[in-house]
């Protein structure tokens, strides 16, 4: 039987809305990591991939504003 870190699911009425930030988060991640990828294509690539994980970063953040709101704090 494997361990698990933290809940296996979330409950109750804003499972939603973590599950939502997880993916929001995973995305800034991965985004901000196309980044170092795209840096051999030149300085277009790299600003547009800075844009897009900008927006990310502000959506990730807004998910975890809302959970704030209601008393949720996933902040490591």
């Amino acid at each position: 039987m494997a361990a698990h870190e933290g809940p296996v699911s979330a409950s109750g009425p804003h499972a939603a809305l973590i599950a939502a930030y997880r993916r929001a988060e995973a995305d800034a991640v991965h985004k901000t990591g196309l980044i170092k990828a795209l840096a051999k294509k030149g300085p277009g690539a790299i600003q547009t991939a800075m844009v897009t994980a900008a927006k990310a970063d502000k959506r990730r953040d807004s998910f975890a504003k809302k959970l704030k709101a209601v008393g949720v704090d996933l902040t490591d």
